[in-house]
């Protein structure tokens, strides 16, 4: 847990990997509007929620209220 809580209050480093979720999402995105079968868009409505929970990751690990690190 120490080595991500120095990832998330380290500016340059938090930022580029925000860069790096945005531009993933972008690219699930475009292919979420692509996809013709069920279970596929299912999956990538998934990864988009997934990829959007990291980027609150920093508010998570400075809670002080969640208690859990």
């Amino acid at each position: 847990m120490k080595e991500l809580k120095q990832i998330v209050n380290t500016k340059p480093v938090w930022d580029s990997f925000l860069e790096y979720l945005d531009k993933t999402i972008t690219l699930v995105h475009k292919r979420l509007e692509q996809e013709a079968d069920v279970e596929k868009i299912y999956r990538a409505q998934g990864e988009i929620a997934a990829l959007r929970r990291l980027k609150y990751m920093r508010d998570e690990f400075n809670s002080d209220t969640k208690g859990l690190y």
